[in-house]
């Protein structure tokens, strides 16, 4: 039994998880098998990654990257719903939701705790029972196997559908209003394309219409015009929805993800009209939906670099923006494998089909496994007989470490 004690010291789990390792191990018969079996609990837990997939919003790694937190929010509390100025208590949606507004150009914005639960509340407050009208080719089923028409169906909203799936005419949501629609809603391709015969409705002709348009643009694009880039939107952008210029076309609220193209933490908004985001506040499901201090300190800091428009301080678009010829660079002072150029995706349900140019490091043969061993695990991907880690996903301080794990894969390898 010592020896056992012996073989579990040093895994840095706590005691109850170690005797759970000892009591599976020596129930399998195979006492020697408990560290292990420690270890692999260990390694299940959440960690840190160095994600070099070349996936920027990569869903399985958490999404956007953070930037650093001003402060460990574990020092000191937060005024989360209380008034300063007052010492009264206040609202949670205070402080980043009005800030979200401000970078929206809108009058007002509600933060809940996923893309999804935005589109939930908007739906149950204000279409309950009545007809919401969506084109047939919107009918989307995001990830995780939600589908628009499940969560409509959840929210007591009636689906009107129109159109088909590849084009849909201003008539065929004419035609619709015989149904009364409480609400048109749009909802973007986020994570796929209709291409080729295709046909849509743009927002500023469905608000001729008359009933409230509310769209869903998905990946959360502030502003097509990207002010907060010194050189302005880059070419793989052109195209892709953004909240401002949406509800400048007429549309009364927007929803969005925080944390695929904003680039914060997971995280759902809606913003438009004041009445409107008021009445979803004010709805019991807006309690269960809303999320925590630490998220919303989060995307503050986001939307904070925004206003400053400093997109160094926003990882995603540090990451997006560097050049191929830096990445190309720390490629080759990595020191280990073959530099390469590939392509990186931006992922998380955000701009399909689109490539950036990137650079990275090529190994020879299947080395995800050992990286995956590495600590602090480094997360790869196989191109052919080869594993590749793109460096548009890495953070540069992360290059030693990868160079480190990089030499032990292709050691261990042989």
């Amino acid at each position: 039994m010592d020896s056992l004690a012996r073989s579990l010291a040093g895994t840095g789990l706590p005691h109850p998880l170690l005797v759970d390792a000892a009591r599976e191990a020596i129930a399998a018969g195979d006492p020697g098998s408990a560290a292990g079996r420690a270890e692999a609990r260990s390694r299940s837990l959440l960690r840190p990654v160095i994600n070099a997939t070349g996936v920027l919003l990569h869903t399985n790694l958490g999404r956007a990257p953070l930037g650093p937190a001003p402060e460990p929010p574990a020092i000191r509390g937060v005024n989360l719903e209380l008034e300063l100025s007052t010492g009264r208590r206040g609202s949670r949606q205070s402080h980043t939701a009005a800030l979200l507004a401000r970078a929206a150009h809108c009058e007002a914005a509600l933060v809940v705790n996923n893309g999804a639960a935005a589109v939930l509340l908007v739906l149950a407050t204000l279409a309950r029972d009545r007809a919401v009208v969506v084109s047939r080719g919107e009918l989307v089923e995001i990830g995780g196997g939600f589908r628009i028409p499940e969560v409509m169906a959840t929210s007591g909203a009636r689906l009107v559908e129109v159109g088909t799936t590849n084009r849909t005419r201003l008539p065929d949501y004419a035609a619709a209003l015989a149904e009364d629609p409480a609400l048109l809603l749009k909802v973007h391709q986020s994570n796929y394309r209709v291409v080729g015969f295709t046909e849509s409705a743009t927002v500023a002709e469905l608000v001729a219409l008359g009933p409230p348009v509310v769209v869903d643009i998905g990946s959360g694009l502030l502003d097509e015009r990207t002010p907060w880039l010194p050189g302005g939107p880059p070419p793989w952008l052109a195209g892709e929805p953004a909240a401002r210029q949406t509800l400048e076309a007429g549309a009364a609220l927007v929803t969005f993800s925080g944390d695929k193209l904003l680039g914060g933490p997971q995280a759902g908004v809606l913003a438009g009209r004041a009445g409107l985001v008021a009445a979803c506040a004010r709805h019991p499901l807006a309690r269960a939906l809303r999320p925590g201090g630490l998220v919303l300190g989060a995307l503050q800091e986001t939307v904070l670099a925004y206003l400053r428009r400093d997109a160094g301080a926003i990882p995603f678009w540090r990451m997006a923006t560097t050049e191929v010829g830096e990445l190309r660079r720390r490629a080759s002072a990595v020191g280990v494998g073959e530099p390469v150029d590939c392509s990186s995706v931006a992922g998380g349900g955000s701009l399909p089909g689109l490539e950036i140019p990137s650079a990275g490091v090529a190994l020879a043969g299947d080395r995800t496994a050992a990286l995956r061993a590495h600590d602090p695990p480094v997360i790869a991907r196989v191109a052919g007989d080869r594993t590749v880690a793109d460096l548009r996903s890495v953070d540069p301080a992360d290059d030693p470490v990868l160079a480190k794990a990089l030499s032990a894969a292709a050691a261990a390898s042989g």
